[in-house]
């Protein structure tokens, strides 16, 4: 499965809350969600462009694999692969006793909507801001998921500079 995603930095989330209203976009709920980055024993996910994430959003836990970014019709992509736990403590230990370590916690409050085949979220991320994500997510490398999503992105007037940097990267950055 790939997830394909445009994300732009934003000073305010409250235009795009009306525009999403105006175009008829459902909205699904706001979370607050923490995710937890590890590092993996035998390489540098930071040189690979990988991630390993285990997702808390206070009802419901996932671990999640992101490969490597690619570039899709001038969208960031990724193949990613999400599994639904049980137990994010039983989770970490295993994580732990196979050489696992944490590198970070992102934290975010989400807002999430679904309109034209895509998702929007609108995100006000712990120590970095507030951001606007479009995502689809398909089982194929076309282009017709990059279309959905730079229309989207144009009905909401978004500008065209998005950042291909995930959260994590955006606060490891920081220092």
């Amino acid at each position: 499965m790939y997830e394909l995603e445009l994300k732009i930095p934003v000073p305010d989330l409250a235009p795009f809350r009306m525009w999403l209203e105006d175009l008829g976009a459902r909205f699904y709920g706001s979370v607050v969600e923490e995710d937890t980055y590890y590092m993996a024993p035998d390489r540098d996910f930071a040189v690979t462009d990988e991630a390993l994430r285990l997702r808390w959003n206070g009802t419901i836990w996932s671990l999640t694999y992101k490969g490597p970014k690619i570039g899709i019709a001038g969208v960031k992509a990724r193949e990613e692969h999400n599994l639904a736990i049980e137990s994010g403590e039983v989770c970490e230990k295993i994580l732990y006793h196979i050489g696992f370590r944490r590198a970070a916690v992102v934290r975010k409050v989400r807002e999430t909507y679904q309109i034209d085949g895509a998702s929007v979220m609108l995100d006000d991320v712990d120590g970095l801001g507030t951001f606007v994500e479009v995502e689809v997510i398909t089982h194929d490398r076309r282009n017709g998921a990059a279309a959905i999503l730079r229309d989207l992105a144009e009905k909401l007037g978004l500008p065209d500079e998005h950042i291909t940097a995930s959260y994590l990267e955006l606060l490891l950055a920081q220092g």
